[in-house]
């Protein structure tokens, strides 16, 4: 891949605002280059749809021709980056973002009931491992940016899947997801001033 990661900017977070683009890149950065009609078998799609969707991805940097793979009847895309991020989102972006964010929401789900589905097939060695947690916590916003930072160094210490590179023997692809969702109440009403003493 040509790149670790991309930021989203207004543009960019417009072009990836669709499910379906959603999912075409996820499976490319998850299982290397493919086919419009490859990737349309997956997706249960047809490779119209992900043919023009594959174009608008090219269209926004997201996904670039594989032509090692490609010829005169079929054209193979890969992702040009490994992953996604957005610093900062611009009010008018709001709805993009929104969008952009159920989409990913969808895929995550998706995963764990893929993960559950495979449970009781996993090799022995792998089926004590992994979690489905949560907790909550009562932090400010400094503290919860704190707190994603850490879980992101945490994760750092950790060899990184790579498509490019063999698997080390005895690995298996495995999943980190995380959401640190914040659920601001609305703020308590000032209490009524007292009335005057009589």
């Amino acid at each position: 891949m040509a790149a670790d990661r991309i930021t989203l900017d207004p543009r960019t977070l417009r072009g990836l605002a669709h499910p379906l683009r959603v999912r075409l890149l996820g499976l490319l950065r998850e299982r290397g280059p493919s086919t419009a009609t490859l990737l349309a078998a997956q997706l249960g799609q047809s490779s119209a749809a992900t043919s023009y969707h594959l174009r608008q991805l090219a269209l926004y940097g997201f996904v670039i021709d594989e032509p090692a793979r490609g010829n005169n009847r079929e054209r193979w895309w890969r992702a040009a980056h490994r992953g996604t991020t957005v610093d900062h989102v611009e009010p008018e972006s709001f709805g993009d973002f929104e969008a952009y964010l159920r989409a990913v929401a969808a895929q995550y789900a998706a995963r764990v009931d893929r993960a559950l589905d495979e449970y009781a097939t996993r090799p022995p060695q792998w089926q004590r491992v992994g979690t489905i947690s949560d907790w909550t916590g009562q932090l400010t916003p400094e503290e919860t940016k704190e707190l994603q930072a850490d879980l992101f160094a945490v994760f750092e210490r950790y060899r990184r899947f790579d498509l490019d590179s063999p698997a080390p023997e005895g690995t298996a692809r495995v999943h980190v997801q995380f959401q640190v969702l914040p659920f601001p109440e609305a703020a308590p009403s000032e209490a009524a001033p007292s009335e005057a003493g009589s």
